[in-house]
Order: structure tokens, then C-alpha cells, then sequence
């Protein structure tokens, strides 16, 4: 979960279930939803099936729904 860079770009990701490890640095992900840019320290919700990144729970809940079929 370290981020050791201060860079402007997107950071790759892979999700696991309770934390996240960085593939290549960057300082933000994208969120799948929204499209909002997530600070690395601030990110907090993400799906390790979908391997993808939340901007909040409201989002994330969004993406589950859309997942289910409602």
C-alpha cells in the first residue's frame, strides 16, 4: 500500500480483499464509476473481483447493483 513516488500519473493496481499492491507507481487511480481521479492515500473502496478502484461507497455500491443485474 506504500506509495513511494510523488509523480501525476496513474498508478496500476492489482486488489486483493483487504489491501491492494502497486504494480507500477503513480500517485492516484481512476474510479470505474465516476471517473474520478482517487488519491492513493485516500483510496478505500475497490472490488478484488472486478480489479477496480471506488471514489466512495456510494459508487461502489453503483457498481454492485449494475453487477447484479439491477
Amino acid at each position: 500500500m506504500l506509495n513511494f513516488t510523488q509523480s501525476n500519473r496513474e498508478a496500476k493496481i492489482s486488489y486483493g480483499s483487504s489491501d491492494y499492491l502497486i504494480l507500477e507507481s503513480g500517485s492516484y487511480v481512476i474510479c470505474a464509476v465516476t471517473k474520478a481521479r482517487i488519491p492513493l492515500d485516500g483510496l478505500k473502496y475497490w472490488s478484488e473481483e472486478h480489479q477496480e478502484a471506488y471514489v466512495d461507497a456510494a459508487a461502489s455500491l453503483k457498481r454492485w447493483q449494475e453487477s447484479q443485474g439491477e
